[in-house]
């Protein structure tokens, strides 16, 4: 009987976000060190409620009411999530990894552990509080999250960080991380599984064109607004630059609607397309307002796109000192002269893809990362 780590995630696959992604290549890498691993998600979508990967990965997919469109899944009591949760009964659990500190699944999860005697690991993914763009919602959003935290520090679980802005994040709730469990990429395998789509000719993007990408839901926060208006500028100046917006969300029909010519909307992509998408993108720009990480900004990097970005999640240990620029804040202005300095000088760009790809192959291993989290655990080496 193997050993068994289980992941709590309130969102996984196929719903798709970065803490999906995140939990999606840990258990993988999880598996590939003899480990057994169980998701534990929110029954979404439409998804099976019981189901087994192609690599051995089991997912459990607990009943919910999903609230906010699906964005805050509120795990529902009853009889079904105990049968399912009863199913591991028996199996050797060694670990519970809770993905993150703010959904109600997180407090199932950390319950899960402690009745088998284990201390909880939760890996927290935000940088700032929850945001739905409205804001007497906004407000009490905040109240919900130091509300349910202080339930989830009773359980006494160990926090971490996924990056160190979400580190830094965590003493806002009187949590004093023990470390930083990072999110990672196997480069080689994302680049490698990008289809076969052309974007550039399939968007129309002339021959010398400087295709600058963004990857993301289309709301507020992700900073989108700004970037159609740096788009209008650069365009309105006669810049040789085109912007691929890969995504779906509220502002999309808002956005389409100011008609920039040079910005094209693809709707939401697959792995395999993003990856296409952002091997034919010379830049990625990345204006939002708060990440705990910033899974895309780590696709992109490894796709040798140089960056443009706040400085949010691991936006500036990306950037560094040649791999991009750092925006001060989400700002059209900012944005636009970024772009624009990258694009009028070819050798500065090629250094900074060079320097973002680079820094992102050597920073972010999933080996790394299942060797920390097998260290939390207090596992050893297996």
């Amino acid at each position: 009987m193997r050993d068994v780590i289980v992941i709590f995630s309130a969102h996984f696959l196929p719903h798709v976000g970065g803490v999906e992604v995140f939990t999606d290549g840990l258990s993988r890498a999880l598996e590939r060190r003899g480990y057994d691993v169980v998701v534990v998600t929110s029954r979404l979508d439409g998804a099976p409620e019981r189901e087994r990967l192609s690599d051995g990965v089991e997912v459990l997919r607990l009943p919910c009411w999903p609230l906010v469109g699906g964005r805050l899944p509120f795990a529902k009591p009853g009889r079904c999530q105990r049968e399912l949760l009863a199913t591991l009964d028996g199996r050797r659990v060694v670990a519970v990894v809770v993905n993150t500190r703010f959904y109600p699944l997180s407090l199932v999860g950390a319950r899960f552990a402690r009745r088998r005697g284990l201390v909880p690991l939760v890996i927290d993914h935000g940088a700032d509080y929850l945001t739905f763009g409205n804001g007497a919602i906004d407000v009490a959003v905040r109240a919900y999250e130091h509300a349910i935290t202080a339930l989830l520090k009773r359980l006494r679980p160990r926090f971490y960080g996924v990056s160190e802005a979400s580190a830094r994040w965590l003493p806002t709730f009187g949590i004093r991380p023990s470390g930083i469990i990072t999110n990672a990429i196997d480069a080689p395998s994302f680049r490698r599984g990008a289809s076969g789509r052309s974007f550039r000719q399939e968007l129309g993007v002339p021959e010398g064109a400087v295709l600058v990408a963004y990857t993301g839901r289309l709301i507020p926060e992700k900073g989108v607004e700004a970037l159609v208006s740096a788009a209008e500028q650069l365009a309105a100046a006669g810049e040789d630059v085109a912007f691929a917006l890969a995504g779906e969300g509220p502002l999309r029909a808002a956005l389409e609607a100011r008609g920039v010519p040079t910005v094209h909307f693809t709707g939401r992509l697959d792995a395999a397309d993003v990856a296409a998408l952002l091997l034919e993108s010379d830049i990625f720009c990345f204006p939002s307002r708060s990440e705990g990480f910033g899974s895309s900004l780590l696709e992109a990097a490894v796709c040798g796109c140089a960056i443009v970005s706040t400085d949010v999640g691991i936006a500036g240990a990306l950037v560094g000192d040649e791999g991009g620029v750092l925006l001060p804040d989400a700002d059209a202005d900012g944005i636009a002269r970024a772009v624009r300095a990258l694009a009028g000088d070819r050798e500065r760009l090629a250094r900074a893809q060079d320097a973002a790809r680079r820094r992102s192959e050597s920073l972010y291993t999933w080996d790394e990362s299942v060797e920390n989290v097998i260290d939390a655990a207090g596992l050893g080496g297996k």
